[in-house]
């Protein structure tokens, strides 16, 4: 049997409740009432056409996160668009948290920054390390990584392109290759070709059945002899 103060106390319960539901109604109706009044004072502010200024948008943004129901109250703009807003201020608040500030690494002096410089032009041969270990001995103590970036940086020669490599060396260049050539009883011979790339001229040629490492040897040193080249090819590649 439900004992007396077990019934005051889910009277009490029961009252408070429904007194925080009241409350809670009456607060949302009062946001309801915010968002409609604003929403006319705009239209009547800037009419005829519609123009929002910053604090009508923050005050969108915080009705719509804190009123359940700012979508079926909205009427000048598109909920997209106010989530568009919140997102935008989101992502400002965090740019403006991340700025850069003071602090951080104590830069590296200019004589030390000159010193480096003038060390590495002096000594064109040095890298960081060998600099970083010199500069510990006068006791200076930088990373080797700040040492590698005050460096003086060398100019250096532009490599030729591919292109141009073998324009400069086509008077040297062949290329060799195989290809298979059936016979009419069915055997399989083996052709030898080896191909000039200066006049696209083909130098040497042989076909035997069973192609060895020596007989390659010796068909290469017959396609270049050098009494009779002017310029014998330095390099062999695979066609």
């Amino acid at each position: 049997m439900v004992s007396v103060l077990d019934m005051y106390a889910r009277i009490s319960l029961l009252f408070l409740s429904t007194l925080s539901d009241s409350f809670r109604g009456r607060a949302m109706l009062q946001l309801e009432l915010l968002a409609l009044r604003h929403q006319l004072a705009v239209s009547e502010r800037t009419s005829p056409r519609l123009k929002l200024c910053p604090a009508d948008r923050l005050l969108w943004v915080i009705l719509s996160r804190i009123l359940p129901t700012w979508r079926d109250a909205l009427v000048i703009v598109k909920p997209e668009t106010v989530v568009g807003w919140h997102r935008k201020g989101f992502r400002l608040f965090w740019t403006w948290k991340s700025r850069r500030r003071r602090g951080g690494r104590p830069a590296i002096p200019r004589e030390v920054r000159d010193l480096i410089r003038r060390v590495s032009r002096d000594n064109p041969l040095w890298g960081a390390p060998r600099i970083h270990g010199e500069l510990l001995k006068l006791g200076i103590d930088v990373s080797q990584a700040t040492v590698s970036k005050y460096m003086t940086k060398l100019p250096c020669p532009p490599s030729q392109s591919w292109r141009t490599f073998l324009h400069n060396h086509m008077h040297c260049l062949a290329s060799m290759d195989f290809f298979v050539l059936p016979t009419a009883t069915f055997r399989l011979l083996f052709v030898f070709i080896v191909l000039h790339h200066e006049r696209r001229r083909i130098v040497h040629f042989d076909v035997t059945a069973h192609p060895t490492a020596i007989w390659v040897k010796q068909q290469i040193t017959e396609a270049f002899p050098w009494d009779r080249l002017r310029y014998p090819p330095l390099f062999l590649a695979d066609a």
